[in-house]
């Protein structure tokens, strides 16, 4: 039976969390009393008896309880930016390329990917790879969260009582945002996607996208190129899927809530052969594949479980 401690496990990704794991009988809790929850001996002793640990904290917090663990033998999920870019993490998302689950299934610290970039790397990782996107190309990402990606102060902000939030806001300015390097260094672009995110009046579910002049780009691969070899990235994956252009052609939106509440991820190629033009989409829950879904898969990774086990599919 393989032991997990939840450091902040009554926040909004630690709860969701929790939720995935009741009811698996090849998993032991460890919690801890409410009194306890901030005691730094009690916490120690947690960190120190679980197998594997999953941290919902603030990055500094995140910090400090990776500096409590002074065992080698404990496994950490890191749910917070804290250590996204860090020497010695691995990047949780199993998706990333071939290969990348076996090196998840063998790291001792794993890094829980953000929701922006786990649709964003969803989407433009596989072309680069296929040489179809090179890696100087300009690429703008942009988009739409629910507002319980901005953790409990911009929950609160929606829901209080004061003041009446934009139904749609823009945010990310400065063109600085927390998950640029991520991106960056995962994409295998050598120049930071133009990052351009929004903030919905909706509690959960977004839209990534990544506009694409398929016709100035090297090759002008067609957007059956793109389809195919976003197709060919995630065949007989159970968590992501590839629309097919048919279907995609039938559409006319894509909704935030596309997926629902579930811990899948549903990329969809719109384009023009005519005018050589493409929109790639990606849509998921930014508390299901974009956090507490990702931890939960990358925990029966690493405890050498099924993967979908526990996630909402």
């Amino acid at each position: 039976m393989t032991k997990i401690f939840i450091d902040g496990g009554v926040g909004t990704t630690g709860l969701e969390i929790n939720e995935r794991l009741a009811g698996r009988p090849e998993l032991s809790i460890i919690t801890l009393d409410e009194d306890k929850r901030k005691d730094a001996g009690a916490r120690r002793d947690a960190l120190n008896a679980a197998d594997i640990v999953i941290l919902c904290l603030p990055d500094d917090a995140a910090r400090e309880a990776v500096a409590l663990i002074d065992n080698g033998r404990t496994r950490v999920i890191d749910a917070s930016t804290a250590h996204r870019v860090a020497d010695g993490w691995t990047y949780g998302f199993a998706e990333l390329e071939p290969g990348h689950r076996e090196k998840l299934a063998n790291a001792r610290f794993v890094a829980n990917p953000g929701c922006w970039p786990t649709g964003f790397l969803a989407l433009v990782r596989p072309l680069v790879l296929a040489g179809l996107l090179p890696a100087d190309w300009p690429v703008t990402v942009s988009g739409a969260s629910g507002y319980s990606g901005g953790g409990k102060s911009m929950i609160a902000e929606y829901e209080g009582t004061e003041g009446v939030p934009s139904a749609f806001r823009p945010y990310g300015l400065g063109l600085a945002h927390k998950h640029g390097p991520e991106m960056l260094r995962y994409s295998g672009l050598r120049h930071p996607p133009l990052f351009a995110p929004a903030v919905a009046d909706t509690y959960r579910g977004m839209i990534v996208e990544v506009p694409l002049q398929l016709h100035a780009m090297p090759g002008a691969p067609s957007v059956a190129d793109v389809h195919q070899a976003l197709a060919a990235a995630y065949a007989g994956s159970p968590i992501v899927s590839v629309e097919s252009l048919e279907d995609s052609a039938a559409m006319t939106q894509v909704r935030l809530e596309h997926v629902g509440a579930t811990d899948r991820l549903a990329l969809f190629v719109f384009g023009n052969e005519a005018t050589g033009q493409a929109r790639l989409v990606a849509a998921l829950d930014n508390l299901g594949k974009g956090a507490a879904g990702a931890a939960v898969q990358n925990l029966n990774i690493l405890a050498g479980l099924p993967e979908t086990s526990g996630l909402r599919l």
